[in-house]
């Protein structure tokens, strides 16, 4: 099983929620693509997070909305 994208640690950032091995908020993420930029504008402000990091996050929350509206 792959490890979450996303982290809850209250060492880190005071338990917000956290991309895996980063101090980067999720939420900043939702807030970028709320904004209208894109993921690469994300990603080149916030280099510690991959490419592949925030795909799966984004995956993890649309399946966790999904299961819980189902």
């Amino acid at each position: 099983m792959e490890e979450s994208a996303i982290l809850v640690d209250p060492e880190v950032m005071s338990g917000t929620p956290c991309f895996r091995g980063t101090r980067v908020p999720f939420q900043n993420l939702i807030d970028y693509l709320e904004g209208g930029h894109s993921i690469g504008e994300f990603l080149r402000q916030f280099p510690a997070v991959s490419r592949e990091l925030a795909v799966q996050a984004l995956e993890e929350a649309k399946e966790s909305l999904l299961a819980r509206i189902a």
